[in-house]
């Protein structure tokens, strides 16, 4: 009563909707070949979103896997198109939901490109997207380990690895006012500066961060149960890599150390002292080591801005050209966060120029002259860019985003195929895709 089947051109195709799989397998077994095909997602809690994997299955072995996606479209490059260039920020912060500060960087990085700013972002601006930069690849990864880990069936590493990710976020609060899609970062600097007492919340993090991350290794790196579910799962040897064009952990997990902070450097961060981690394995765990390593550097990174942020106490964080900073004089008041009363005072009561300028720029926003630019920046996923086109006006002509967890996602098939169904959750899980990048 549960489950019905068909004779299609394809073969036979059964409905399961409740009865025992028994029931399912002994029909098959019935028929001339063992074959059968199963889709898993695109609402299964393994597949990191709305995924579609089509699974070809001999038994519980896979001879073939597809990706079916699209199931999150939410068309916001089309949007950005409709929106000015500053209303574009907080479109594109919710495509990879994860790591929305690598969105909102890559993206005022074309803008000031176009602009040709590029050399007038103020210092402190540049270490602050740094420092967010890093914070936000810490909280990724630890997303990325924890539910790797629950998918296995480590439930102590997912326990742990949310409980550090909501230290990350509160710091964003308390930093940008929001836990996630923060709009924060801006063409031409950042919206505010650092609220006070947020380097000593910070480096706090940093104290603490270093106690915590060995509980990760001491669970994980030498358990056999967790090394045979993850080692030599999900191959991919740097061949494939390059001929995929994969980026992020995966490709430096077959040991090739391609980083763009270090190869392509941006927002100054050929200035900081890290290292670019790598693997030699080609496979799940060590994918897995590399953003437990990474975790480190990006806590050296942090731990170099919030030294450098502490010698720039009231330097500016926007550029001095008035035709682009906006908004102005962020400050915090009775009434929560908005303007600060000097700057309301001046433009509503001394200068009607101001007055106007200020309307206009909010209302209609600066204009970009003609021209298109790529910037890609290193997300922790891998290579996240973008392409922005301007026709001189004052919203984006085309706005198109390289993001790697939809190239990545092109090694599902490779990785899966010839293994087990349980294997095809760690490969996936070892890509670490985020579907509101794949669909935008």
């Amino acid at each position: 009563m549960y489950a019905g089947s068909a004779e299609t051109s394809q073969g036979k195709v059964f409905t399961v909707t409740g009865q025992d799989w028994d029931s399912i397998s002994d029909s098959i077994a019935e028929g001339d070949h063992e074959r059968i095909v199963v889709n898993m997602g695109p609402q299964h809690p393994s597949t990191h979103g709305v995924l579609r994997l089509i699974l070809e299955l001999e038994g519980e072995t896979v001879t073939e896997a597809r990706c079916g996606i699209g199931y999150l479209h939410t068309g916001i490059e089309k949007n950005m198109e409709f929106r000015s260039w500053v209303q574009g920020v907080t479109f594109c912060t919710r495509m990879d939901y994860l790591s929305p500060f690598h969105n909102e960087l890559t993206y005022c990085l074309g803008v000031e490109r176009l602009l040709d700013i590029e050399d007038d972002i103020p210092e402190k601006a540049q270490v602050m997207r740094v420092l967010l930069s890093e914070l936000n690849r810490i909280s990724s990864h630890l997303v990325a380990i924890a539910t790797g880990g629950m998918e296995i069936g480590a439930l102590t590493v997912m326990t742990i690895g949310f409980r550090e990710r909501e230290l990350v976020l509160d710091l964003f609060e308390l930093i940008t006012g929001l836990r996630m899609n923060h709009a924060f970062i801006r063409p031409g600097g950042v919206a505010q500066d650092l609220p006070p007492g947020a380097l000593d919340e910070i480096r706090d993090f940093i104290k603490l961060m270093k106690k915590r991350l060995p509980e990760y290794a001491d669970l994980c790196n030498a358990n056999p149960i967790f090394k045979a579910r993850l080692v030599d799962v999900g191959h991919l040897d740097l061949e494939g890599c390059l001929a995929l064009g994969l980026t992020g952990p995966v490709l430096r997990s077959t040991g090739y150390a391609w980083d763009l902070r270090k190869t392509q450097p941006y927002s100054g961060y050929q200035d900081y002292e890290f290292d670019v981690q790598t693997w030699d394995t080609c496979d799940s765990y060590g994918r897995f080591r590399i953003r437990l390593n990474e975790m480190w550097e990006s806590l050296r990174i942090v731990e170099q801005c919030a030294e450098r942020l502490a010698g720039l106490e009231g330097a500016p964080v926007m550029v001095g050209d008035k035709k682009i900073a906006w908004p102005s004089q962020l400050a915090i008041g009775s009434d929560g966060m908005g303007n600060s009363l000097d700057h309301i005072r001046h433009i509503m009561g001394e200068s009607m120029e101001a007055l106007i300028h200020h309307f206009k720029l909010v209302t209609e926003g600066f204009r970009v002259p003609p021209g298109q630019a790529y910037v890609a920046v290193e997300s922790p996923r891998g290579e996240l860019g973008a392409h922005v086109v301007s026709d001189g006006g004052t919203r984006p002509f085309r706005a198109h985003f390289r993001d790697p967890s939809f190239t990545n996602l092109q090694a599902t098939s490779v990785m899966s195929e010839g293994g087990m169904v349980s294997d095809v959750i760690v490969a996936i899980a070892s890509i670490d895709p985020v579907m509101g990048g794949v669909d935008r």
